[in-house]
């Protein structure tokens, strides 16, 4: 097991560059298996979540190299359709190789997957989809086993909005005999990257970004080199962090118009931010003011992945906030780790109220799941003394040199392993070219 050590009370200032999007990056990873050819994805995150697919394509056959954050799979030589439940309990997103390898092989074999315990995620929505389109499946020994000799077009009209459900459904229309139309279809960023990546494949998709997505399916496919867009949740990460500590945080390369939800909020607590260049610049000295509700909703609605973070800063805030928790149910798990470190926090269902501001003192916490780390890395940031973190595998599912990347901006913080001796994130790494320059100007 792993831990990080955070000493509170520094403030953040300077720039930073924003990664690659672990949300996106997986479902495209996913698709490559649907062409018997080679796919390059620039600039993608170099992420546990992103190194597990890729081991699961190299076991299905495929062979795989980085140069540099570029990632080249090659899918000519996939043999198998089978992944074993031991690595498809270790991410989530492992469930996407269904709609794939059912149009490569016609047939697929896996584990149910798993991922962050953040409340129920039932497949239901998935394997409902995939039958309507013509897929047998059972279930032998915990495991599903699904085949379909001919896949065809359908019309589906999602009666709750689903991500993971959504991708699925595309991957399996590529393969699929005439057109699939779904409606009322998830339209997060990710999902729009997704239909991108697969229309510069050469699959005939349009996508209106309203909910409407339409697939012809049995198009002819190229190689294809694609550019993963920038992760909102990590640049949201970071606005965060910032606010937390009242700091003043440039962001490189962010994906300003994904933001819009979280800035108003932003702007709520008396934050201020610039446009520029193509960047975000961000002052948090005036952040001061509670926010009297919140509710987490699909896309463009504030997204439920930055809900953690947000009660870490809530705690920081004059007077009492609400966040109204709409997709999963388990999501206030972190509220019971921010409580140890003194935040006033009173949870009831799926509503949790967050008195402010609290006096947060560092103390032994532990990760629940990637979101809530975060939560707690923030939390930690604006606490007095010492932080110590477990089980930070959770963050580095889905952060790239987040530790690296705070302490470039003014953070403090270690990680340590329990098999080696300790080692400083000094921020001064050759490995990292980000630059802070610690200059701000008036908003």
């Amino acid at each position: 097991m792993s831990r990080i050590r955070i000493q509170g009370g520094a403030c953040l200032q300077g720039e930073t560059v924003i990664q690659g999007s672990k949300n996106a990056a997986l479902p495209i990873m996913a698709a490559a298996v649907i062409h018997k050819g080679c796919t390059v994805l620039h600039r993608c995150p170099k992420i546990a979540d992103v190194f597990v697919m890729e081991g699961i394509l190299k076991k299905l056959g495929a062979q795989t190299s980085w140069e540099g954050h570029s990632l080249i799979l090659d899918c000519r030589n996939i043999h198998s359709f089978c992944i074993s439940s031991c690595e498809t309990e270790k991410m989530r997103a492992s469930i996407l190789l269904a709609g794939s390898l059912l149009t490569r092989e016609k047939r697929a074999a896996m584990g149910y997957p798993g991922g962050c315990v953040i409340g129920s995620r039932p497949i239901d929505v998935h394997l409902e989809i995939l039958s309507r389109m013509g897929v047998c499946r059972r279930e032998n020994d915990g495991r599903l086993m699904m085949t379909a000799d001919c896949l065809h077009g359908i019309r589906y009209r999602f009666e709750r909005r689903s991500v993971g459900a959504t991708e699925n459904a595309v991957l399996a229309a590529v393969g699929a005999k005439g057109w699939t139309v779904l409606e009322n279809a998830a339209c997060e960023p990710e999902v729009i990257a997704l239909c991108g990546f697969l229309r510069k494949m050469g699959v005939k998709i349009c996508a209106d970004g309203r909910g409407m997505i339409c697939i012809m399916g049995g198009c002819e496919l190229s190689d294809t080199e694609y550019v993963i867009p920038p992760d909102r949740i990590a640049a949201g990460t970071l606005l965060m962090a910032g606010a937390a500590v009242r700091g003043q945080v440039t962001l490189c390369e962010a994906p300003l118009g994904q933001l819009d939800s979280l800035l108003a909020l932003y702007q709520k607590m008396g934050g201020q931010y610039l446009v520029s260049g193509g960047t975000l610049k961000t002052d948090s000295r005036g952040v001061q003011w509670a926010l009297p509700l919140t509710e987490t909703a699909s896309y463009p609605g504030f997204p439920t992945d930055m809900q953690p973070l947000l009660m870490a800063v809530c705690c920081t805030l004059q007077g009492e906030s609400m966040i109204r928790e709409t997709i999963f149910e388990n999501r206030f798990r972190t509220a019971l780790e921010l409580r140890k470190m003194g935040a006033r926090i009173r949870i009831d269902r799926h509503n949790a109220w967050i008195e402010g501001p609290s006096v947060l003192k560092g103390c032994r916490v532990e990760a629940s799941d990637l979101r809530a780390g975060a939560a707690l890395v923030i939390a930690a940031l604006c606490a007095e003394g010492e932080t110590i973190i477990d089980s930070c595998e959770y963050i580095e599912r889905g952060y790239e040199n987040l530790y690296e990347n705070i302490n470039l901006l003014g953070g403090r913080i270690r990680r340590e392993n329990d098999d080696v001796d300790e080692t400083e994130i000094t921020g001064k790494s050759e490995k990292n070219k980000t630059e802070v320059t610690g200059k701000s100007g008036n908003f």
